[in-house]
């Protein structure tokens, strides 16, 4: 088969052929017709991430045909949650927990074994782009948004950083819930774009004291920077207020007062990926919703490392997607 293989830290991927998988008990072959990049993949190339271990497939993200391993979903269009090993206990994951594309080989190519429980009925409302760019980031934004945060209809919400996959599904997923949903980027043109998926309004993070400008405060932040402007996402938070974070891109917090929160019975809360529960969940809202998750380019598997070079460079609003070789059933997307 063809795949994307990073060979080394801090080298291109290399688009060559590969022995196919050889799946274990439990387990079934999907034949791959999309895949998504996540910022993941570019911290695992670039050895910003722990346990990086080459040569290896990267990619967690993938829609594609069941082709053997499992009689219950042979020939059927699957999306493939890849959150590996969650366990039973909802509240955190277990300690073997993983997730697709390191330690085992990922999506970035013809075919992936994936266990069959991590299998789930492609949206039929999604082309396979759309499908490859969910779930990873669905996961992720519904976990901290709907699990962590609990978001009510009627509520105010923060995303910022408009325009990575998991913040614009978490923006999509606020406003089909019935709340008024702001923004925050570095550029203009993508809080332009925010708002014409649903946001109310936007700010520029890069003025300064860009915080004085709300108007009044917010029920749910959703943050995945960190940093010093964190500190300021913490002033925001209106009274039961919950900040939910899923990463940390700009460092450590800044010093915080405690008066920003404990008067205000504020809640922060870290989340990570999300439970077969809350995959299941996103799913379901998805379809109940006819959601389309943001596609910002589609790059062949062999232009993977272009793919990668474009994610990096951070000027993309919506999902980088790879195409595979089609395979997908008849009546499909």
């Amino acid at each position: 088969m063809h795949a994307l293989v990073l060979e080394a830290i801090g080298e291109p991927p290399i688009h060559r052929e590969h022995a196919p998988p050889a799946p274990q008990d439990g387990e079934a072959i999907v034949h791959l017709s999309a895949a998504a990049l996540n910022h993941r993949d570019v911290w695992i190339w670039k050895g910003q991430y722990p346990g990086i271990q080459v040569p290896v497939i990267l990619g967690s993200d993938g829609v594609g045909v069941v082709e053997s391993g499992s009689p219950e979903w042979a020939g059927t269009r699957v999306l493939l949650n890849p959150a590996l090993g969650w366990g039973s206990e909802p509240t955190r994951q277990s300690p073997d927990f993983e997730i697709l594309g390191l330690p085992r080989n990922g999506t970035f190519a013809d075919r992936v074994s994936i266990p069959a429980e991590n299998l789930h009925a492609a949206p039929a409302h999604l082309s396979d782009a759309e499908a490859a760019a969910l779930p990873l980031a669905g996961l992720t934004a519904w976990r901290a948004l709907m699990t962590r945060a609990q978001l009510r209809s009627g509520e105010r919400v923060l995303v910022s950083g408009v325009g990575g996959g998991v913040a614009l599904l978490a923006l999509q997923f606020a406003v089909a819930a019935g709340a008024e949903v702001h923004v925050t980027s570095s550029s203009e043109s993508k809080i332009a774009r925010a708002i014409q998926l649903g946001a109310t309004g936007g700010f520029l993070y890069t003025t300064p004291d860009w915080h004085r400008q709300a108007t009044a405060l917010f029920d749910v932040i959703i943050d995945s920077a960190g940093g010093d402007g964190f500190g300021s996402l913490v002033r925001l938070l209106a009274p039961g207020g919950r900040l939910a974070f899923y990463g940390g891109t700009r460092g450590k917090w800044p010093a915080i007062l405690p008066q920003h929160l404990f008067y205000k019975q504020a809640s922060i809360l870290a989340s990570t990926m999300g439970s077969p529960a809350d995959f299941e969940a996103m799913l379901a809202f998805v379809n109940a919703n006819v959601i389309h998750p943001v596609v910002d380019r589609v790059f062949s598997l062999s232009e993977g490392a272009d793919a990668f070079e474009h994610l990096h460079r951070g000027a993309q609003f919506g999902k980088v997607v790879l195409s595979h070789a089609p395979a997908t059933p008849e009546g499909a997307p």
